[in-house]
C-alpha cells in the first residue's frame, strides 16, 4: 500500500509500506531519506495514490516513531530557529543578495536544508563552507520561487481561508492577466495578487467555465437590430446568461441570450450604414 507523507513546508512524497504498518491520516512515520532517515505525517493513503504518476523508485517507510523519536523531532524544530538566525547573520556578513526563507532539519540530523529566494543566481559556496564548519553535517542551500516561499510559510488569502498553495495545490500553473480579462475583472494589481506578489492561483479555477460561456454568448460591443432599434451589447452576465442591449444612454434592455437568435447580428459595415 502506498502512503503519502507530509513534511515541513508542505513538502510531500509517496512511500511504500512493505512491512504493512497500520497507519491512519495524521500518524507520524519514519521514512528512508536520500542518506539517512526523515520523519513526517501521513497525509493520504488508499487506492487514490495508486493512480498518481510517480517518477523514480519509491522509498520505504521504515517504522513508526517512538516517544523518544518524537521528542527528538520536536527538538529539531527548535534547532531550526537557531540555525535560521545564524544563517541570516552569515548572509549579511558575506554580503549576499538573497533572502533566507526557512530551515529544515532532516530527522536524523545528518542534513540541514536552507531555503532562500533571490532575484539572480547567488554564489553561496563560502556560505556553505561556513555553515558546514559550524554544524559538521551535510548542508544544502536550495533556491525557491516566491510562490514556493508562500507555500512553505503559509498564511491567509483575501478570501479569509488558508492559502491554496499550502493546503491542496500540488503544482503551480502559469497565470497571466488574460485570465482576469476573460472573467471581466478589473486589472488592479493589488486585488489580483496573492501574498507572494504573483497573480492569484484561484484565477485559474473558473477559467474553463468562463471560456465555455463566452464561446456561446455574444461579445461586448456586438450590435443587434431589434424591434426597438439597433442595440449594442454593453454587458454579458455569464451566470444568468443574460445580455444587456443599449440603444441610447437612457434606453437599455436586458434579455436572455437565447432571444438574440431572433434578431439580426449586424456587421461593422451594416452598423455604419
Amino acid at each position: 500500500m502506498l502512503i503519502e507523507i507530509l513534511f515541513k513546508g508542505e513538502r510531500r512524497d509517496i512511500y511504500k509500506n512493505p512491512q504493512q504498518f497500520p497507519f491512519k491520516i495524521g500518524d507520524y512515520a519514519i521514512v528512508e531519506a536520500e542518506k539517512g532517515e526523515d520523519l513526517g505525517v501521513v497525509n493520504q493513503l488508499g487506492s487514490m495514490l495508486e493512480r498518481k504518476k510517480v517518477e523514480g523508485e519509491l522509498r520505504n517507510i521504515i517504522r513508526k516513531p517512538t516517544l523518544k523519536d518524537l521528542e527528538y523531532y520536536h527538538s529539531n524544530r527548535k534547532r531550526e530557529k537557531d540555525a535560521y538566525r545564524l544563517c541570516r547573520g552569515k548572509i549579511v556578513d558575506h554580503g549576499l543578495d538573497m533572502k533566507l526563507v526557512d530551515v529544515e532539519y532532516q530527522f536524523d540530523g545528518n542534513k540541514i536544508t536552507f531555503y532562500f529566494t533571490a532575484e539572480k543566481r547567488v554564489d553561496f559556496r563560502e556560505l556553505v563552507k561556513d555553515l558546514a564548519t559550524v554544524y559538521k553535517v551535510r548542508i544544502e542551500l536550495r533556491q525557491i520561487g516566491v510562490r514556493d516561499e508562500a507555500k512553505r510559510i503559509g498564511g491567509y488569502g483575501s478570501c479569509g481561508r488558508n492559502l491554496c498553495c499550502s493546503t491542496f495545490l500540488k503544482e503551480f500553473e502559469p497565470i497571466t492577466t488574460q485570465c482576469a480579462k476573460e472573467q471581466n475583472l478589473p486589472l488592479n494589481p493589488q486585488k489580483l495578487s496573492g501574498l507572494c506578489g504573483r497573480l492569484l492561483c484561484c484565477l485559474m479555477y473558473e477559467r474553463d467555465f468562463y471560456r465555455q460561456q463566452m464561446e456561446k454568448l455574444p461579445s461586448v460591443g456586438a450590435r443587434y437590430k431589434t424591434s426597438a432599434g439597433v442595440g449594442v451589447v454593453t454587458n454579458v452576465d455569464v451566470f444568468s446568461e443574460k445580455v444587456t442591449l443599449s440603444y441610447t444612454p437612457e434606453k437599455q434592455e436586458c434579455l436572455p441570450y437565447q432571444e438574440l437568435s431572433q434578431y439580426e447580428l449586424l456587421t461593422d459595415t451594416e452598423s455604419e450604414a
